[in-house]
């Protein structure tokens, strides 16, 4: 089966930075677009930002993860972008009619055998699969965040994926080193997030309604089942701003989730979006949690 060795991936936020980061780091030419030079700022600084964790989680040295660099460019030329690639990976915002104008320029720019994928935790495969012009080779890649460590790639096909091609993604995902996840048919959440989702919205609850306060919700978590992060911890991890789009796409008329929604927005308009602005739900680099008294107070 042919490797893919060149790759595009759509969108330079925090998954789609680490998407590009890691497949580079495991030896694919890889491009990253976006769709402004401000946005592509941030992705180089979110991209160098990893070093850190690579050289503590995977003892990568700095000669290893500047190879990793040098494999990676950055452009807002989709055309260019897409001229000579074998996969795109999609990682846009969390919105379904930019994702339906997005597919449908890409079936016009890219190559007749370029693979798409979509990194997308709240949409299928059908939903834009003949946006794409090729349902064949079309299909879902989910990533967790933290990808270098939390690796496991959700594979999701739709009823016209080729299984060749669903087999192609399943070997991708294992050259990037990630353990592929292998749906036997779509389903929103994946796995991952069908389990995930209400939890977090559970505990959302219990905050936006003020019947306690999200180091407390944390707290009774971690002493109660022995786990290393409390729901809140997680929202950090994640990015307030993803959870809150999924949660507004996909239960925004949930009158339980209302205030929770709100006090969410609150905290995105003050740039307290978790660990990638230095503070969400809790303070970075030395997270409240993280405290060895953090469960005696």
């Amino acid at each position: 089966m042919k490797s893919l060795a060149t790759v595009t991936v759509a969108g330079g936020g925090v998954l789609g930075s680490q998407i590009a980061y890691q497949s580079a780091f495991k030896g694919k030419s890889v491009t990253i677009y976006d769709i402004s030079n401000e946005a592509l700022k941030q992705a180089k600084q979110r991209v160098n930002a990893l070093r850190d964790s690579y050289k503590r989680d995977l003892q990568a040295s700095d000669e290893q993860f500047d190879a990793g660099l040098e494999r990676l460019s950055y452009t807002t030329d989709l055309a260019s972008a897409l001229a000579d690639v074998d996969l795109v990976i999609e990682a846009i915002v969390e919105n379904r009619s930019i994702k339906h104008d997005f597919y449908q320029n890409l079936a016009k720019l890219a190559p007749e055998r370029t693979i798409f994928i979509s990194n997308s935790s709240t949409y299928l495969p059908s939903d834009f699969m003949e946006d794409t012009g090729r349902p064949d080779r079309f299909l879902n890649l989910h990533f967790a965040n933290q990808i270098w460590k939390m690796n496991t790639a959700e594979v999701m096909g739709s009823p016209k994926t080729s299984p060749k091609v669903y087999q192609q993604i399943v070997q991708f995902a294992r050259e990037i080193g990630m353990v592929p996840i292998e749906l036997k048919k779509e389903q929103p959440g994946y796995v991952l997030n069908t389990i995930l989702i209400p939890w977090l919205n559970a505990a959302g609850y219990l905050w936006g309604e003020d019947i306690v306060d999200p180091q407390t919700v944390d707290k009774t978590w971690m002493i109660a089942s022995g786990a290393p992060v409390g729901p809140f911890a997680i929202f950090d991890m994640i990015g307030l701003r993803t959870h809150y789009n999924i949660v507004k796409e996909q239960e925004g008329d949930n009158p339980k989730l209302q205030s929770f929604l709100r006090k969410m927005k609150e905290r995105i308009e003050e740039h307290r979006v978790g660990i990638e602005s230095g503070e969400g739900f809790y303070h970075y680099p030395n997270p409240e949690y993280a405290d060895p008294d953090f469960l005696k107070s």
